[in-house]
């Protein structure tokens, strides 16, 4: 793994981890439905936890395929023109910043990309109300392969961060990062869930996970700023020193034709 994929892994699993706020209401009441709709006798943390896993993990193959789809996307970009992963990395940034304001509620614009999304959920969706109840692994893993496809502005932009990466299968990891990071607010929500709900709904926590989002974000899009910056200032840089070099050799070659015209005139 390349350094900076590692930063992307790293990248990604934190703003799973941040965002897991955001994760309660977006997918808390499948979990609810999945613990509650079991009879009484079936709810216990042992009989409980083996499905909430298996959900969650067909939630992040998910994630993870989407993130090769468009990774491959990204990296057929960035083989076109070089300056489009800079571009994509930028666009991650941005679209985190917008993120954090949407978990605070002092902007709601993701909501509209959310909507754009919900085309293709109008079809899944059906399919995922037919695996309810939740009676076999089978079923919790199909129901978070379906779920993880829900318009989700927080997925959208974790998938922006994956499409910046260079191959597919790294794209794929940035995705399954993310979803790992998700992890513990969904399992404890799966398992917690009245608490869990209550703790992030209060003002002072969703702020608190929002900014961190919002500087998570700045940072990203600063990042291949100054990646950019450097290289200019090493391409200028370079460009002085051919320049200084090519004139040192125009006085030598000068120097040399005096010298030789002096060289003659004295003869």
């Amino acid at each position: 793994m390349t350094p900076d994929t590692f930063y992307y892994v790293v990248s990604a699993f934190l703003v799973g981890l941040m965002g897991g706020v955001h994760c309660v209401g977006m997918c808390g009441g499948i979990m609810n439905a999945l613990v509650f709709a079991l009879p009484e006798d079936q709810r216990s943390m042992a009989k409980v936890l083996p499905k909430v896993l298996l959900y969650n993990v067909g939630r992040i193959a998910s994630y993870a395929t989407a993130g090769a789809i468009l990774g491959a996307l990204g990296a057929w970009m960035q083989l076109i023109a070089s300056p489009a992963g800079l571009g994509l990395r930028i666009m991650a940034g941005a679209m985190l910043v917008a993120m954090g304001f949407y978990l605070a509620g002092w902007w709601r614009g993701l909501a509209r990309l959310e909507r754009l999304g919900g085309h293709l959920w109008k079809y899944l969706h059906p399919i995922a109300n037919r695996l309810m109840p939740v009676r076999s692994a089978w079923q919790a893993l199909l129901l978070g392969a379906i779920w993880g496809w829900l318009p989700c502005g927080l997925v959208y932009s974790a998938l922006t961060l994956a499409a910046g990466v260079s191959h597919w299968y790294q794209s794929a990891l940035v995705m399954v990062a993310f979803g790992v990071g998700t992890l513990p607010v969904m399992v404890v929500t799966g398992s917690f869930a009245a608490q869990v709900k209550a703790f992030i709904q209060q003002k002072l926590v969703r702020n608190i996970a929002a900014l961190l989002v919002i500087a998570f974000g700045i940072w990203t899009m600063l990042v291949p700023v100054s990646h950019l910056m450097e290289g200019s200032t090493t391409h200028h840089g370079r460009h002085e020193k051919e320049v200084s070099h090519t004139e040192g050799i125009d006085d030598i070659e000068m120097l040399y034709a005096n010298n030789v015209s002096l060289m003659d005139s004295t003869a």
